[in-house]
């Protein structure tokens, strides 16, 4: 999952800005459309530029953590963040003003921004932002003064084992990290609302719901909407992962009904379940294909796995990646230092400058990763010859969408074509690789959804920071059916913050649309290629008039309307769960039936 600077400081509010209280009033002289037109090519050079250099600060700061490097971002940061915050502020004056529909869209986007009256304030905001990301970059469990782990060698026990108290240990010892930063957090929250209400929201939350071309109570309905239709799909998944979790861990640490203990599923915040397959697996039918070991007895390199995405991009009829891509991504871990080793993308202007930034190992999670970062890297350069405040994705939940829709189609078909199948399995694989891919796909929706039902609360006033633990785990056990390993650790608990999209405040409702979305393109290059059979053995991989469907939508970037970007690529203008369903509709049935067979067991024993 990635996480770009343009796209969160230009519309999911990480701008702010510092304003005089006189700057908030509204000029006497009635605006007129000339200046309005005026304003804005002045504003989209300024934020450009600044836009530019705050990018470059903030990837020095992501490779390499050093109290400098982290007074070097909040440094450029602020400057960025301060023009925003001025530009929302004359944006106002043109309210009202008669302008052409692109340029009305350019003012009410300018308008969704923080804003501070107070210097001192705008400061803090940028200081704190970038001590939680550094905070979390830097974060490690140390089980002696002399074994300490950071995060990613910590994933990899609960990734591989079945010992519970190890993977108790491991979950605990992350966890126990993020109440460091917890003020901070605290401190966040009431200056990021302070700037919202500025701009006239009544809190961040509602600000960020403002931000999908529709009211935010109705996106809120929207989002539950969603849920719902998916969720019988969610509930026949985690009650089939239930009975074989507790046929491993025993009924005394599974129970039959009731929520599951967080750390047996495989990941550190249970939203993938992909390490749990060898558990889950049929029993029947499964492929003795690895494409991890093949990868790994091949010496695939982080570049190679790079080039392995490239090409299907470019066999879809787009570009090659650009020579300065492979200049100064970073694709491996360095050795010599801390680096935020979290895939992202990165544009770093409004040419060519893309970059990746992801420690890349030989897996077949990280081959379907880099395919998705390149996803972000294609809608960049697809949108560049946008203006400014258009280079964007349709909304949020877009951007992350199109890399997972080109994994989609990362078949054995595909794999075959590239030379890393040798043949393809029988078709009686289906139903393994349709619940390999559902602990991804399917087991993320409560989670993409509840962490931002979380903060809206607390952006609210609902949930107050003592309850900042208790809110979190009502979730958990409300939409994934989880609980905490432990009991909690009172009002002083901040287990939210040990997410990185937490402690980096990057909005998470995007993961949860774009999984919608992604099956929805699916089915719609699909079609436009011509395919007729079963959505889930579907690859476009090669299908140029496909590709071009793709482009033309990528191309919008944000100059229109989110749904009129959707009815491009699929001729709907409503997000529709249907497709997912669609796509795993054979493994819904096969669950169901498993599921009814573990029951009758279980009443036996």
């Amino acid at each position: 999952m990635s996480v770009t600077p343009k796209i969160i400081s230009t519309l999911l509010a990480s701008a702010l800005a510092a304003t005089s209280v006189t700057a908030l009033a509204a000029p006497a002289a009635k605006p007129t459309a000339a200046e309005a037109e005026r304003f804005l090519a002045d504003t989209e050079a300024r934020l450009n530029k600044l836009n530019n250099e705050q990018s470059r600060a903030a990837w020095v700061g992501s490779n390499f953590i050093t109290d400098d490097t982290e007074g070097i971002a909040s440094y450029f940061a602020e400057r960025y963040l301060t023009a925003s915050g001025e530009a929302a502020i004359g944006a106002r004056r043109f309210n009202g003003v008669k302008l052409p529909a692109e340029s009305a869209r350019k003012i009410m986007l300018l308008q969704q921004t923080l804003v501070f009256a107070d210097p001192k304030e705008r400061e803090q905001y940028a200081q704190l932002q970038a001590a939680m990301n550094g905070a979390y970059g830097k974060a490690k469990y140390c089980s002696t003064p002399d074994n300490c782990m950071a995060l990613g060698e910590m994933e990899k026990v609960l990734a591989t084992s079945h010992d519970e108290a190890k993977l108790k240990e491991m979950w605990v010892g992350w966890h126990a990290q993020s109440p460091s930063y917890k003020q901070k957090y605290i401190d966040y929250v009431a200056l990021s609302n302070k700037g919202a209400q500025q701009m006239g929201f009544a809190d961040t939350g509602v600000m960020w719901r403002s931000q999908y071309d529709m009211p935010p109570e109705a996106f809120a309905a929207e989002m539950e909407r969603l849920w719902q239709q998916v969720k019988p799909l969610y509930d026949s998944l985690l009650t089939y992962t239930r009975y074989k979790l507790r046929a491993t861990y025993g009924p005394d640490v599974v129970p039959l009904d009731g929520p599951i203990p967080s750390h047996l599923f495989g990941n550190m915040w249970a939203q993938n379940w992909s390490n749990l397959y060898p558990l889950l697996k049929p029993t029947t039918g499964a492929s003795s294909y690895d494409l991890t070991k093949v990868l790994e007895q091949r010496k695939t390199d982080a570049k190679q796995m790079t080039q392995y995405a490239e090409g299907f991009y470019t066999s879809l009829g787009m570009q090659k990646l650009p020579t300065s891509f492979w200049e100064r991504s970073l694709l491996t871990k360095p050795r010599d230092r801390d680096v935020v080793c979290h895939a992202s993308a990165w544009p770093l202007n409004e040419k060519d400058d893309v970059r990746i930034k992801m420690c890349i190992t030989p897996t077949a999670e990280d081959f379907t990763v880099i395919h998705h970062e390149l996803g972000h890297i294609y809608y960049f350069l697809a949108y560049t010859k946008q203006p400014f405040l258009f280079r964007n994705g349709a909304n949020d939940g877009f951007h992350e969408a199109i890399g997972d829709t080109v994994a989609l189609s990362i078949t054995p078909s595909y794999l075959k074509q590239i030379g890393l199948m040798d043949q393809e399995p029988d078709v009686t694989a289906d139903i393994p690789q349709l619940l390999e891919r559902a602990l991804s796909k399917v087991a993320i929706l409560p989670f993409a959804y509840s962490v931002d039902k979380w903060r809206w609360d607390v952006y609210s006033g609902k949930t107050k920071p003592a309850d900042y633990d208790n809110s979190w785990w009502q979730l958990r056990e409300q939409y994934m059916g989880m609980k905490r390993p432990v009991p909690a650790n009172g009002t002083s608990g901040f287990d939210a913050g040990a997410k990185y999209h937490v402690a980096a405040d990057v909005p998470y409702a995007r993961y949860f649309l774009a999984d919608m979305l992604q099956f929805q393109f699916h089915r719609a290059l699909c079609r436009e290629a011509g395919y007729t059979g079963p959505l889930n053995r579907c690859s476009v991989y090669g299908n140029a008039k496909a590709g071009a469907k793709l482009q033309q939508m990528l191309a919008l970037g944000a100059s229109k309307p989110w749904p009129e970007a959707l009815k491009a690529i699929s001729g709907e203008d409503k997000i529709d769960g249907n497709a997912l369903l669609e796509y795993f509709a054979p493994l819904k049935t096969w669950l169901d039936q498993q599921n009814a067979a573990l029951a009758a067991a279980e009443k036996k024993s």
